[in-house]
C-alpha cells in the first residue's frame, strides 16, 4: 500500500468535508436572518406579557439605568416584585445586554433608544424575537398635535413587529390642551395612535392631601378605555421632589388600589432609579432606600391578590363618606348577597368586579393617615370569602362583621355569581 496516497486521499476527504460543513453552516446562517427579517412571525398576544399566567402587569418606570445594567441589579429589581422594566439606555450593545439580563431574571423590557427613534421599523425586526422584549416605547405626555406623527411612528414600528406592546402615557386631566375637553383628548388619541392599552399618569398626593381631580380622572379615563374596547394602566408615584412627600405604603397601596378597583389592568411606578433625590427606591449613591422596601412589601401583596382583578370588568364603581370626591357617584345599592355596608362618615372606594362567574367587591380606604372601621354583612347562608393580604381566602362569615381598615388599604370578598 502507498502510504502517502492514502494520506493525501485523507487530507482531501478531510478538506472537502470542511468544506461541505462551512456551506452548511453558512447556508444556515443566512436562512435565520431570512426568519429574522423576512418571514411573518407566529401570532401573539401583545398583551400576554407571561405566556398565558395570570400574573398582574407591574412596571418600573426608568428603571435600572444603562451603566448600571448587571444581571445582579435586574435580579434585585425582580426581587422588588417587578415584572417590566422601562428606562433609557443608550447604546444596542448595551440594549441587547439589557434584553439578555431581563430574560435571565423573568423580566422583559419596554425598549427605547436611538436605534428606534431612527429606523422604527428595522430596529423592531431585529428585536422581535428577544424573550426579554416586551413593548417599545413612543413618547411619554404627549398633547394633541403630536398624536398624528406618533400614529405614524407607531405604525411603522408595527410593520417590524406586530407582536409586541406599544407603550406611551397620557397626560392627566387639567394637564392637556386647555380648548380640549379630556375626553375629547383621550378619543382622538384612540383614533390616531394604533396602541393596544391606554395609560395615564396622575400623581395624587401632594404635601398632606389628595388632589380633588385625581379620581375624576380615574372615572373618565376608565370609561373612555372600555369605550375604546382596551384596557388601561396606572401609577402611583415612588418618589418625592416638589411638593409631593416620601411615599408612605399607605400612600402606595391607596394609589395601586384605587387604580384597580377602577379596572386597571396594570400597574406603574414612577420611578425606580434615582433622578436627584436619595429618598427614591435607587439613590444617588446606588443603594437601596426604605421606599424600595416599601414597594416591595406592595408589589407583592398586590401580585398575591391579582387574580381578583386581572381579566376582571368592572361592573361598577362607587363611593362612600360624608363627602365624595368630584366626578364620582355615591353607593346607593349594594349587591344582592350584601345586607349592610357601612363606613360611617370616612371616605372609601367600593367596587365590584367580575370575571366569569365569580364577583369580586373590593373596598378601599380613601384615606393615607386614618384608620377606617368597615362594617359589612352578608347573608346568613351566602358563601363569601374574604381575599386576605397574602392572597389565601377564607369564609367571611368567620369574621366579626366590622374590618379595620389601615391608611390606603384594602379589603376584597368574593363570591359566585350563583349564590
Amino acid at each position: 500500500m502507498n502510504m502517502n496516497k492514502s494520506c493525501s486521499s485523507l487530507r482531501h476527504f478531510l478538506a472537502l468535508l470542511a468544506i461541505l460543513a462551512c456551506a452548511i453552516l453558512f447556508n444556515g446562517c443566512v436562512y435565520r436572518s431570512q426568519i429574522l427579517y423576512d418571514s411573518p412571525p407566529p401570532k401573539k398576544d401583545p398583551l400576554d406579557f407571561f405566556d398565558g399566567e395570570e400574573r398582574l402587569p407591574i412596571l418600573a418606570w426608568w428603571s435600572v439605568v444603562a451603566e448600571e445594567a448587571t444581571l445582579e441589579r435586574y435580579q434585585e429589581l425582580k426581587d422588588c416584585g417587578f415584572n417590566l422594566s422601562f428606562g433609557y439606555i443608550d447604546t444596542w450593545d448595551r440594549a441587547m445586554k439589557a434584553l439578555d439580563y431581563a430574560e435571565a431574571v423573568g423580566i422583559k423590557i419596554i425598549f427605547m433608544g436611538n436605534d428606534l427613534e431612527k429606523n422604527p421599523t428595522e430596529t423592531a425586526r431585529k428585536v422581535k424575537y428577544r424573550p426579554g422584549l416586551a413593548g417599545y416605547f413612543l413618547r411619554d405626555e404627549p398633547h394633541s398635535n403630536m398624536f398624528p406623527e406618533l400614529g405614524e411612528y407607531a405604525r411603522k414600528i408595527l410593520e417590524g413587529d406586530p407582536n409586541h406592546l406599544l407603550y406611551l402615557n397620557l397626560l392627566p386631566i387639567g394637564a392637556t390642551d386647555s380648548f380640549m375637553p379630556y375626553r375629547d383628548y383621550i378619543r382622538n388619541f384612540v383614533k390616531a395612535v394604533p396602541v393596544q392599552l391606554l395609560s395615564f399618569d396622575h400623581y395624587p398626593i401632594v404635601i398632606d392631601y389628595i388632589r380633588p381631580t385625581w379620581y375624576e380622572n380615574l372615572e373618565i379615563f376608565a370609561e373612555e378605555a372600555k369605550r375604546a374596547n382596551k384596557p388601561f394602566w396606572a401609577f402611583a408615584l415612588a418618589t418625592n421632589h416638589g411638593p409631593y412627600p416620601v411615599p408612605t405604603i399607605a400612600m402606595l397601596k391607596l394609589q395601586m388600589y384605587s387604580n384597580l378597583a377602577y379596572g386597571a389592568q396594570g400597574v406603574q411606578y414612577f420611578t425606580y432609579w434615582n433622578r436627584g433625590e436619595d429618598t427614591h427606591p435607587i439613590t444617588n449613591n446606588r443603594k437601596l432606600s426604605p421606599v424600595w422596601d416599601r414597594l416591595r412589601e406592595v408589589n407583592h401583596e398586590l401580585q398575591a391578590r391579582a387574580y381578583a382583578f386581572v381579566g376582571s370588568e368592572v361592573v361598577w364603581v362607587r363611593h362612600l363618606g360624608k363627602d365624595i370626591p368630584q366626578g364620582t357617584k355615591r353607593l346607593e345599592q349594594l349587591p344582592k348577597i350584601v345586607k349592610r355596608l357601612e363606613t360611617g362618615d370616612k371616605g372609601a372606594v367600593v367596587s365590584l368586579l367580575e370575571k366569569r362567574q365569580r364577583q369580586y367587591l373590593v373596598v378601599v380606604n380613601r384615606s393615607f393617615t386614618e384608620q377606617l372601621n368597615l362594617t359589612i354583612d352578608f347573608h346568613p347562608d351566602s358563601k363569601v370569602d374574604r381575599i386576605r393580604k397574602d392572597g389565601t381566602k377564607l369564609s367571611a362569615h368567620k369574621y366579626f362583621n366590622t374590618y379595620w381598615m389601615e391608611p390606603g388599604s384594602c379589603e376584597i370578598f368574593a363570591w359566585d355569581k350563583t349564590d
